[in-house]
């Protein structure tokens, strides 16, 4: 029985690692494995079994003990919890290197999310078509945003432009703004700003890298 729906009731952190379960759950499917025990799926998503048997408690009972995870059950709560089967209508605000890449890729693993339009404000590419993307003007964004019925916005604009952005991004009435420049800015109470910051990402790796290989070095 599924006690919790609902992302707000479920932590911050659970959440976070929801869209990877179902990520690896339906490539599980698509192999034609039907059920998985919580050692296994942690083999394989790279999440301690441990904390995979937590996430699921939040969720509700999900499994049974020495049967483990029923597959297709778990892709249908999780599709349920994220709302992953409806389409997600993108705006990407900042059509430099980064937006052009994010624009390319446009989430090919999942169809439900999808880059509606772009915005930027240089001169030299709005009104064009670049990349196959035809560029607005980031004055447009409220206009575009409710006719295309936008309802995540994606900003790679500068930190030192960031809020400005953001504050548009706000007014054109979108509340799920996934955010490159990992400054901080701020955001009514309704709004939800998740933080991309790709150095710390990095730096991230790097330590677990290190530390993974003197690990090794000192058994």
């Amino acid at each position: 029985m599924v006690k919790k729906t609902k992302l707000e009731a479920i932590p911050k952190a659970t959440a976070k690692r929801l869209p990877l379960y179902l990520r690896y759950l339906k490539m599980l499917q698509n192999a034609e494995i039907t059920r998985i025990k919580s050692k296994g799926f942690s083999e394989i998503t790279q999440v301690p079994s441990a904390t995979i048997r937590r996430d699921f408690s939040h969720i509700g009972e999900l499994g049974r003990s020495g049967y483990g995870y029923d597959v297709a059950y778990l892709i249908e709560v999780f599709n349920h919890i994220l709302d992953a089967q409806d389409e997600k209508r993108i705006a990407l605000i900042g059509f430099g290197n980064l937006g052009k890449a994010l624009a390319k890729n446009n989430f090919r693993r999942n169809d439900n999310l999808n880059i509606i339009s772009v915005f930027d404000n240089d001169p030299s590419i709005i009104g064009k078509e670049v990349e196959g993307h035809y560029v607005y003007d980031i004055q447009e964004l409220s206009d575009v945003v409710k006719e295309n019925k936008i309802t995540v916005a994606i900003s790679t604009v500068p930190s030192q432009y960031s809020q400005k952005a953001v504050d548009k991004i706000v007014a054109s009435g979108v509340t799920a703004i996934l955010n490159f420049a990992p400054d901080r800015v701020e955001v009514p109470a309704n709004v939800h700003v998740q933080y991309i910051d790709l150095t710390t990402e990095l730096q991230t790796l790097i330590f677990f890298d290190q530390n993974y290989r003197q690990a090794k070095i000192s058994i």
